[in-house]
């Protein structure tokens, strides 16, 4: 796997994410960068109705089962108790992009964007996590954070969209 321009964006649930992970795919995508996603869930997911044609045939027994329109194309593979792929085999399996970005897998020795509130009341990852390169916090800069850590304003989405161009090459 390439980790070359490839982010985790990792915290706790309702730290916003999703909401700056929205704008910055927009930001980059409308610039005409090409940008995959990888969002990862403990949840069993559940993409199409069970009595349709193609959740039928995968439960039949289909190791997988592509769905194709001329709007998107969708591949449902089923583990049937394999171990789950690694962040690595999801990659390879992307077309080629300028950048992947990846909700979750904070285990995964990979870098990190944490976005962090202090006022949710849950822990900081980036004590713990030399992958953690910046941190998108509505709180200011703590003492003892390393000096190699960038800490970005989370209200201001522009400045980590200059960081993450900064930090993937492309032009501002």
């Amino acid at each position: 796997m390439s980790l070359t321009n490839t982010l985790c964006v990792v915290g706790w649930s309702g730290s916003g994410k999703t909401t700056l992970l929205e704008f910055l795919v927009g930001q980059l995508a409308a610039r005409g960068l090409r940008v995959n996603f990888i969002k990862h869930s403990h949840h069993d997911v559940l993409l199409e109705p069970p009595h349709k044609d193609s959740a039928r045939l995968r439960m039949a027994g289909a190791a997988e089962v592509m769905l194709a329109s001329p709007y998107r194309v969708a591949i449902m593979r089923e583990l049937r108790g394999a171990d789950e792929p690694s962040l690595a085999e999801h990659i390879a399996r992307l077309a080629p992009a300028d950048l992947t970005l990846v909700e979750g897998y904070k285990w995964e020795p990979v870098p990190k964007l944490e976005v962090f509130r202090p006022s949710l009341g849950k822990p900081a990852l980036y004590p713990d996590d030399a992958n953690v390169v910046a941190v998108a916090s509505d709180a200011p800069r703590p003492e003892g954070v390393r000096e190699t850590t960038a800490w970005l304003d989370l209200n201001a989405p522009a400045a980590v969209l200059s960081w993450l161009n900064g930090r993937i090459g492309a032009p501002a």
